[in-house]
């Protein structure tokens, strides 16, 4: 399918210029994006913004998708209680019906968000990732393993089986975290990363408590431990990074990590603030941003994540300059992209992905137009997002989606929530 948006803002993310003119999809793939020499052609469908801006959709690239499940059932709670009296035990009652429901009901709200990626870790994958491609939603398989499920072996399958699974769906190396995973286990997987010199991703120093753990078992902080391992040879990344110390920001820098923050969840349960600010300063510039899962944060809202990122910044250095707004933005959008390998879904340009957002400029909190970047991040939220796009396909656009019946999961999520909690 061909469609041209036209009288349109563009933000390509290529620079932080804003242009005017049209951009044109066909199939899944952007074939142009710009304000001169114009091609003609026809079109299936030809879309008058009116000035409305077109941005790459945001990548969010921390989450457990199918935790919708758990949205305000366990909120005021440390973070072990949380987990282990609370959230497992749950877990453990998921079918693969209810992994499903509850994807397509994240997914959904992710649209909502101009969100059109996800780096999901999380179990059922299979009924994962169908949810997804049923619904033409893009997704990043990461690896779950730990102490309570799961196997080298069963990784490595997961590996080759998802990233041959569908053009919407690929697969990254990870594990839960250091703290729920055996040594034995997480040498094996630093064999299978350099067998298929392949990234490796894993929640890292997300609490203080997890990292002196990790020291007091092996003298080492969880991302030291790692790269003793060897499972940093081929790149990856942290989800979370709370409380990372010189030497690993060190690592990250030297081994080109992705520093992947989860603000809105690091505050709900009081785990601390990066210390991005200091990581830049250091030379780490790839980072990105995710939700985490709704049971920990509870919105699954891009907009509320990019402004916590700065704010919390300039709180922590005490210092309103710290961290700009179109700094913010790149990592929502084209950070998040990379961080997942999605190498052709970080920018608007031809031959990229048609993977995109629009966003109304003319609603009370986007005006005046001072600096569009700006008003994303301090004043923009889900209210803004009119239309998104994933592989040339609409799948939500003036409040309605296009490809799933909102009522029947919504139903169909109630029902199995009240059968797994009670």
């Amino acid at each position: 399918m061909k469609i041209r948006f036209y009288n349109a803002k563009i933000l390509t993310m290529q620079s932080e210029d804003i242009i005017t003119g049209e951009l044109h999809t066909d199939g899944d793939k952007i074939t142009f994006a710009g304000s001169e020499n114009i091609p003609q052609g026809s079109f299936d469908r030809e879309i008058d913004l009116t000035g409305k801006l077109i941005i790459p959709g945001f990548k969010n690239a921390h989450t457990h998708t199918a935790m919708t499940f758990l949205r305000s059932f366990a909120d005021d709670l440390p973070l072990n209680d949380w987990l282990y009296e609370q959230v497992f035990p749950h877990e453990a009652k998921l079918t693969e019906e209810a992994v499903y429901v509850f994807t397509q009901l994240g997914n959904m709200e992710y649209l909502t968000s101009g969100i059109t990626s996800s780096f999901d870790m999380y179990m059922k994958l299979d009924s994962y990732a169908k949810a997804c491609t049923d619904m033409g939603y893009r997704s990043v398989l990461c690896g779950s393993i730990n102490d309570f499920g799961g196997t080298v072996e069963g990784i490595e399958e997961e590996y080759n089986k998802f990233n041959r699974f569908d053009p919407l769906i690929s697969y990254q190396l990870g594990f839960h975290a250091e703290y729920t995973t055996k040594r034995e286990t997480l040498e094996g997987l630093a064999k299978l990363s350099q067998k298929y010199k392949a990234p490796m991703y894993t929640h890292s120093s997300e609490t203080k408590s997890e990292t002196d753990g990790c020291r007091e078992r092996y003298g080492l902080s969880p991302t030291q431990f790692f790269e003793k391992l060897g499972m940093l040879e081929y790149g990856g990344g942290g989800f979370h990074c709370v409380w990372f110390d010189e030497e690993d920001m060190r690592i990250a820098k030297e081994k080109g990590l992705w520093i992947v923050t989860n603000p809105s969840s690091n505050l709900k349960l009081a785990s601390g603030i990066a210390p991005l600010c200091e990581m830049k300063r250091r030379g780490i510039d790839r980072m990105a941003i995710g939700t985490d899962g709704a049971a920990s944060n509870n919105c699954l809202d891009m907009f509320r994540e990019m402004f916590l990122v700065t704010a919390l910044q300039k709180y922590r250095e005490n210092d309103a300059a710290a961290f700009p707004a179109f700094d913010v933005l790149k990592m929502a959008c084209s950070g998040g992209a990379l961080a997942m390998e999605l190498t052709d879904c970080d920018v608007l340009a031809p031959g990229k992905q048609a993977d995109l957002a629009v966003i109304d400029l003319m609603q009370p909190n986007m005006q005046p137009i001072h600096n569009i970047a700006k008003n994303l991040v301090y004043a923009g939220t889900k209210q803004n997002v009119v239309m998104t796009m994933i592989a040339g396909k609409i799948l939500y656009e003036n409040g309605k989606f296009t490809t799933v019946d909102a009522n029947e999961v919504y139903e169909r999520a109630e029902k199995l929530t009240r059968e797994i909690c009670g």
